[in-house]
Parts: C-alpha cells; sequence; structure tokens
C-alpha cells in the first residue's frame, strides 16, 4: 500500500474524506464479511448436528436393527457353578437343559528330576551353563508327538538354562522353562489328547529329563515325571462332547467345565431372557433419539435474531468480552430458525416413529408396549416429539403408570423384538436415504455441505470484488485530490512571487 502525504497545500484531512467518500462501498463490503461470517457458523453449526444424527444413526439405531440385541440378552442359571460356568449367545433357545463332566482336558506335563538328585548343594540360575550339568559337545533331542510327527532341538553344554529353554521351545513348539526355585526343568504342551508328547535324545540324564524309573510297587523312585495329557468330555442332554479345551459351544451356549460331577448328577441349566436387559436396550435407544430430536425441536424453534448481525472488530471494540460472547450466542442459538432442512429430518424421524407393524395378524404402534409422547399441549418446552416409557422409574411423569413394555418383555420377547427391529430398520432406511450423496451434499451427511461450500467460495469472491472496487475508487479520489494539492501549490507559488514582486516596487 502505498504511503501518502495528503493536505500539505490544502491543510484538508484527505484520508478522512476520501473514506467518507467511499463508505458506501465499504459497508456494502462489510455487509457480505458478516454474511460469511454467518455462513461459516451455520456450516459448523450443521456439523455438529451431522455429527449427532451420524452417532445416533451408527449406535443406537444401528444396534436395535439387530436379532442378536435381543438374544444376547439371556440371562442363565446353573444348579452347581463349581463344575461348570455357562454363557448363553444369541442362538441359545430359552429352556432348561442338563449337564454331565465326565472328564477335564489336561496338557500334558513333563516334571524333571531335581538336578543333582538332592545329593549337592550346589544352587543352578538361568545364567548356569549346560556344561556344570555335565552336558558335552553339541547333541539332539527328539520330541515325538501323538500323530508321530517329530521336531528335534539341539542342545550342547555351551548353552545356559534359559538359552536351553528358549532354543528348545522355539524348535518343538512345546514351551520349556528353567524352575530356579525347585531346580528342575519343566516341559509342557497346550491341553488335549492331540498335543501328548514323549522326548528321546541326548543328555537327558544330566538335566533330569530321563525317563522315570518306578519300585515294584509303582512308586517313584528316578528321572521327570510325566503327566498325560487328557480330552476334556461332557455330557449335554444325554449327548457326548469331547474338546481338547475345557470349553464347549453347544446349542448356542459356552460352557467352562472346571470339575467332574459324581456319576449319575447332573448339572441344570436354565436360560431366560434377560427382561431388564433387553428393558434398559429400549430405554437405552428412547434415550438418544428424545436427545437427539429435542435438540433438533429446540433449534427449530430458537427464537428470532432479527437486528443481530456478526460484529466487527471494530464493533467489537466498543463491547465487553461477555457482550460479544451474549450478542454471538443469541445469533448462533438462531442458525436453524425455521430452517426447512432441519424440518424435514425431523419430519421423516417422527413419521418412521408412528408406524404400526403387524406380527401374527395384529397390529402394533409404540403405544401398544406404553411408550408415547406427551404432546405440544402437556410437554415441556420443545420436548412434544420426545417419546416416554410408562412405569420407567426414571421418568417423574410416568414413573406411576403400568409398565406395559416389561410385561410384554415377560409374556411375549419375540412380538416385542420383531417390532423395534421393524421400527428400527424403517427409520436407519429413512436416514440413509437422507443422508444419501447428491451433487448438493456429502455421503452420510443430512446438509447441503458442498452446496454451502460453494456458497462461502461465492461469498469471499464477492469480498475480493468489493476490495477492488474500493481501491479503484479510492485511487481515483487520491488522484483527484493529488491535482487539486498540486493546483494549490502553484496557485500558492504565484502569490508569493507577485507578493514579492509587488513589495520590491514599493522600494
Amino acid at each position: 500500500m502505498p504511503i501518502r502525504l495528503t493536505g500539505l497545500a490544502s491543510g484538508m484531512d484527505t484520508d478522512a474524506m476520501v473514506k467518507e467518500l467511499v463508505s458506501a462501498y465499504s459497508l456494502k463490503k462489510t455487509s457480505v464479511e458478516k454474511k460469511k461470517t454467518k455462513m461459516e457458523w451455520t456450516k459448523e453449526a450443521w456439523k455438529d448436528m451431522n455429527s449427532k444424527v451420524y452417532g445416533f444413526y451408527t449406535g443406537s439405531l444401528s444396534g436395535m436393527r439387530m436379532a442378536s440385541t435381543f438374544t444376547s440378552q439371556r440371562k442363565v442359571t446353573v444348579s452347581d457353578s463349581s463344575k461348570v460356568s455357562v454363557t448363553a449367545g444369541s442362538g441359545a433357545t430359552n429352556g432348561s437343559q442338563t449337564i454331565q463332566v465326565k472328564s477335564l482336558a489336561r496338557a500334558a506335563y513333563l516334571t524333571g528330576e531335581k538336578l543333582g538328585n538332592g545329593t549337592t548343594d550346589t544352587k543352578y540360575t538361568k545364567a548356569s551353563k549346560l556344561s556344570e550339568l555335565g552336558v558335552g559337545n553339541a547333541g539332539n533331542i527328539t520330541v515325538t508327538m501323538a500323530d508321530g510327527t517329530t521336531k528335534t532341538a539341539t542342545i550342547d553344554g555351551s548353552q545356559t538354562m534359559d538359552e536351553f529353554c528358549k532354543d528348545f521351545s522355539a524348535a518343538t513348539g512345546l514351551k520349556a522353562r528353567f524352575d530356579a526355585s525347585n531346580q528342575r526343568f519343566v516341559i509342557n504342551a497346550e491341553s488335549g489328547l492331540e498335543n501328548d508328547f514323549t522326548i528321546s535324545g541326548d543328555f537327558l540324564d544330566k538335566i533330569g529329563l530321563q525317563d522315570e524309573v518306578l519300585d515294584n510297587q509303582g512308586n517313584h523312585v528316578s528321572g521327570a515325571v510325566k503327566q498325560a495329557a487328557s480330552n476334556a468330555k461332557i455330557l449335554v442332554n444325554g449327548a457326548e462332547y469331547e474338546s481338547e479345551s475345557n470349553t464347549f459351544n453347544v446349542n448356542g451356549l459356552t460352557i467352562t467345565a472346571s470339575g467332574i460331577t459324581d456319576k449319575g448328577n447332573e448339572i441344570t441349566v436354565n436360560v431366560a431372557s434377560d427382561v431388564d436387559g433387553i428393558y434398559n436396550k429400549i430405554k437405552d435407544f428412547f434415550k438418544d433419539y428424545n436427545e437427539l430430536i429435542n435438540q433438533m425441536t429446540k433449534s427449530y424453534n430458537a427464537e428470532s435474531s432479527k437486528g443481530y448481525d456478526p460484529l466487527t472488530d471494530e464493533e467489537k471494540d466498543q463491547m465487553s468480552d461477555t457482550e460479544v460472547e451474549k450478542w454471538e450466542k443469541k445469533i448462533k442459538d438462531s442458525l436453524f430458525r425455521r430452517d426447512q432442512q432441519l424440518s424435514s429430518i425431523m419430519s421423516v424421524m417422527t413419521t418412521a416413529m408412528n408406524k404400526g407393524y403387524q406380527i401374527n395378524g395384529k397390529t402394533y404402534h409404540l403405544s401398544s408396549f406404553g411408550i408415547e409422547t406427551m404432546g405440544i399441549l402437556n410437554s415441556v418446552d420443545n420436548e412434544q416429539n420426545a417419546y416416554h416409557i410408562a412405569g420407567n422409574k426414571d421418568d417423574d411423569a410416568y414413573a406411576n403408570k403400568t409398565d406395559k413394555l416389561k410385561k410384554m418383555i415377560e409374556e411375549d420377547p419375540e412380538t416385542v423384538q420383531e417390532f423395534f427391529k421393524n421400527l428400527a430398520s424403517d427409520l436407519y432406511s429413512t436416514l440413509t436415504k437422507k443422508m444419501g450423496t447428491s451433487s448438493l451434499s456429502s455421503a452420510m451427511t443430512i446438509y447441503n455441505d458442498k452446496e454451502m461450500d460453494n456458497q462461502i467460495k461465492n461469498i469471499e469472491t464477492s469480498i475480493k470484488d468489493w476490495e477492488k472496487k474500493i481501491t479503484t475508487y479510492e485511487d481515483k479520489w487520491y488522484e483527484k485530490f493529488a491535482q487539486m494539492e498540486k493546483a494549490m501549490t502553484e496557485m500558492n507559488s504565484q502569490q508569493t512571487q507577485l507578493s514579492s514582486l509587488l513589495g520590491m516596487g514599493s522600494n
């Protein structure tokens, strides 16, 4: 921006005069800038509203469409939880079943003999060398699995106890470790008969893993002690199931065995719908829906901010921070007032919630389950579209009413499930269409974000155009004032010369 020295000859405040002369253009530019600010605020408000709608859409609304939301709400009782624990999945059916535990799954364990056979006071650590045990140059240990496959690990006196265990585990897939506190090597596999194993090879007697020796009575004399692997076996409703682990998945139930039942004894498992669980899922759905629809209704019915426009920096300087905050809040709170796009979204949501669905020849509405709105005459301001559940202890207005929803869940959970699946599916489909991509909006967006971006760009172009006009107009007036200053300077110079001549003539 050029530096101008004005008014030297005329004594006039040229800058002030030019500013006044272009003020009409400046006011138009300021008006467009305020329009841009308000548009940006509106876009941010829509982004926030869209985030809330999308959160509801992908959260509780999406979940309510799924059968698993209801079928996963099961209550399981077990007559002897010390022997089995049971959880019900979505495939489980309500009713009573029996379980017997015949055997538990065990892993094959090979517990080595105490090093030195208790005849020495030497304490070995994980860092001790195998050579200290009498292990010589490189040898091999072969592991034979239950299916006949073999794997080989090396053993060498230069290895430490810890290095040997790590190398052995990596080579065989078994788990080897040195128990320094008990001075023994221990090797184990995963549970189940298929994971049973035997070992053979070099230096086993040096590390306490040689075959066990028993006396005539079958008592342990020396060598490593082997715990054989076994599979778990259970009877469910009389049918036998076998597993390498103690966990079974049968009839939609996850059964974990932890103890063997006495011969002839059965454990009874009862599966029933979790009434409170289903009730709370529905309750949470309406809590989320109500929060969203109430926010929309409040925004749509907001007080007018007529006469309030975004403030310029100069206007803010004339106000306190609190006054500026209140001024801007007044505008932002009213951005959705009587907004047709918001009204359209509210309309499709409330329409979907009012639908009825036929189940087993009978038509059900939300009111069939004791769920209703209070209407505009009886509700709190901007909550006329919110739903209330009769008997809900957290809702003072409806807490003392008959809890039809809970009774329906207890007596006919399938109908409850089918109704809310249909209701949620329709609302989900409706919002999916509203959030579809178009030339005006992006995918998963309830407002015309593309259109707003273009509008903001057009406003920015308009601001630049006004800036050019103002600059051109200012230059025009500064040029005229410069010419005037030049003329006045020449005139003053002529007057000075004339005065000088007249002064000389009088002498």
